[in-house]
């Protein structure tokens, strides 16, 4: 999918087909047996019921001319019983078919949310996270409906249909081909209406994702917003993306109710028919119709046009969900760019060198982000990577991890390529620290823990004072124990980078990764941190990526990177006595200091 935000709609990159139907149907299977139980006890029910107008009839032509009092008690019993047996159905197909249908939503959500775990930062690039919430959450929650009850409905009700066409055949081959002759102007109106509806409730789904995105990025930026006071120009841009959300939502259910007064028209035009055609025929002297007859079939008359009913209803519940199902199963389908390859093997226990060989890549096709690097990290180096912003020093690091794919060449950790090993097995064995220090809800305790669930209390503790976190961790009224909020809104960004300091070193990697990991640390914060890296680092090999070059003066190595290419490697007094790249950034951030 290209690009997208919040004001732009998405587009489909496939057209709906019957097979989409088919994949929710496997999602349906495991349930056959209960929803079989569910339609057997409905059709039994239902039958029952078709007696009724039946019962009526015999009440009307031959119990009360003959005064049988105890043939219309007994008739009365048992409509009573059938009453009786279609309200323990009703409650049996309810309470079944509600755990069926949330059992299969959770079903569906529980497969999308995995594939969103395997899928590349690529896809989170290109999208606003709203909209790829939205279909985890709102758009599987619109199938509910109709899996819960749409088609349990629906095919009680197509032979519901049946049962009642038969019926009225036995009472009365004419009546019956009068009623049914609405049949046919339904049909065309559907043909006709059924595009119409399905592209309302593509457009609403757009605009519903677009709201979704907008309120999202809205949250995520609030104290943007009213640190610049943009709080009435956001007012306007969520005002006018929820009106067309509502505009859209108009328009599809209009298309959607001009079903049931199209039914309830046809069935009152043919049931007119009826009546005027029966009461005729009654009067006719040789034409034989009783009014028990004419009671029965108006009383099945009924009965034929509420199945009918609910199966339009039940043909726009369809068309919602199909618009729904599209962003669902291409969210599924969505390609894995980095995934284990056939015959991925684990990868060994990592000793820690790290080579590239004429690496290059570029996160679109034809803007190469790094061209042909090259470069070999010994156990135990660290490596400091600096430059200019945008230059590729992340893309480098992401590229270890495997975060991306190379667009060619090779890495090898320890001579093994990583494109041949598994990614779980890859990543298990390295520590990374983004420049985005994420801390999600919970306590700090398990905010550390994160990256290594089996780690004892006592070594997340000590993890923490390895990077000078234990002291303000303690100065809060649970310590370990006190919950902070989504993304830490309640820790300074400084202590935020700390926590997931010792998040990543916890985990006890071989290959350590430091994105921007003093960027937001006091000077005095940093000395103290300095001297627990110096420790942590040894043995293990260190990617340093920093703008702040006070940080990286002991690393093994330094390299300049700019557009695409290192174009200085070296420790930090041999880049200095080079007199390039390097000692232009040095020098630039040493007048800055010297100025304050």
């Amino acid at each position: 999918m290209a690009r997208n935000k919040y004001d732009v709609d998405e587009i489909l990159e496939d057209s709906f087909d019957v097979s989409q139907l088919k994949r929710l149907a496997g999602y349906i299977t495991p349930y056959k047996k209960k929803m079989a139980t569910v339609i057997v006890l409905l059709l039994s029910s239902s039958a029952l019921t078709m007696m009724i107008p039946i019962f009526f009839q015999r009440i009307m032509d031959i119990y009360i001319p003959n005064k049988d009092m105890r043939g219309i008690a007994l008739t009365s019993l048992l409509t009573l019983l059938i009453a009786l047996y279609t309200a323990v159905s009703l409650r049996f197909k309810i309470k079944n078919m509600s755990v069926i249908g949330q059992s299969i939503i959770h079903a569906i959500r529980s497969d999308i949310f995995t594939h969103l775990q395997e899928l590349p930062f690529s896809y989170y690039d290109d999208r606003p996270h709203g909209k790829i919430q939205v279909r985890v959450v709102n758009y599987v929650n619109s199938l509910s409906d109709l899996l819960s009850n749409g088609i349990v409905n629906t095919i009680t009700d197509l032979c519901n249909l049946v049962f009642i066409v038969l019926f009225m055949l036995l009472c009365d081959v004419r009546l019956t081909l009068v009623c049914l002759c609405g049949l046919p102007v339904l049909a065309a109106f559907v043909v006709f209406i059924k595009r119409k509806q399905r592209r309302a409730w593509q457009i609403q789904s757009n605009k519903q994702s677009n709201l979704n995105a907008y309120i999202a990025e809205s949250i995520n930026g609030i104290r943007v917003t009213q640190s610049f006071v943009r709080e009435n120009e956001n007012t306007h841009i969520f005002n006018r993306l929820s009106q067309g959300y509502r505009s859209s939502w108009m328009r599809a259910i209009t298309l959607n109710f001009t079903m049931g007064p199209c039914v309830d028209m046809i069935s009152a035009v043919t049931s007119a028919f009826v009546y005027v055609l029966g009461i005729r025929m009654i009067l006719a002297p040789d034409i034989p119709l009783t009014v028990g007859v004419l009671i029965a079939f108006t009383s099945y008359i009924g009965r034929f046009w509420t199945p009918i009913n609910t199966l339009a209803s039940f043909y726009n519940s369809l068309l919602t969900a199909i618009s729904y199902l599209e962003r669902i199963f291409e969210t599924i389908d969505e390609p894995v760019l980095v995934k284990d390859a056939p015959g991925a093997v684990p990868m060994p226990p990592i000793q820690g060198k790290v080579e590239f060989q004429n690496v290059s890549f570029g996160y679109e096709e034809g803007q190469q982000v790094l061209d042909n690097i090259n470069f070999t990290a010994n156990v135990g180096d660290s490596y400091a990577i600096v430059g200019p912003t945008g230059a590729g020093k992340s893309t480098i690091v992401n590229l270890i991890s495997r975060f991306y794919n190379v667009g060619s060449g090779r890495i090898l950790i320890d001579g093994v390529d990583i494109s041949t090993v598994t990614i779980h097995s890859l990543r298990s064995q390295m520590g990374v620290m983004m420049q985005d220090s994420f801390i999600f809800s919970g306590t700090i305790m398990d905010n550390i823990r994160y990256g290594n669930r089996t780690a004892t209390d006592e070594q997340v503790i000590e993890a923490a004072k390895t990077v000078c976190a234990h002291d303000f961790i303690m100065s809060m009224e649970n310590g370990y124990y006190t919950e902070v909020n989504e993304r830490g809104s309640r820790l300074s960004a400084g202590q935020r980078q700390l926590i997931a300091f010792a998040r990543a070193l916890l985990a006890d990697p071989k290959i350590l990764i430091l994105d921007e990991a003093t960027s937001s640390i006091d000077t005095e914060t940093e000395l103290l941190l300095q001297k627990g890296l110096n420790r942590l680092l040894q043995g293990r090999t260190s990617f340093i990526i920093a703008h702040r070059l006070s940080t990286i003066q002991n690393a093994s190595c330094i390299m300049y990177v700019d557009k695409g290419d290192i174009l200085e490697k070296g420790t930090h007094q041999e880049l200095l006595d080079l007199k390039g790249e390097y000692y232009q950034l040095y020098m630039s951030q040493f007048d800055f200091l010297r100025e304050q």
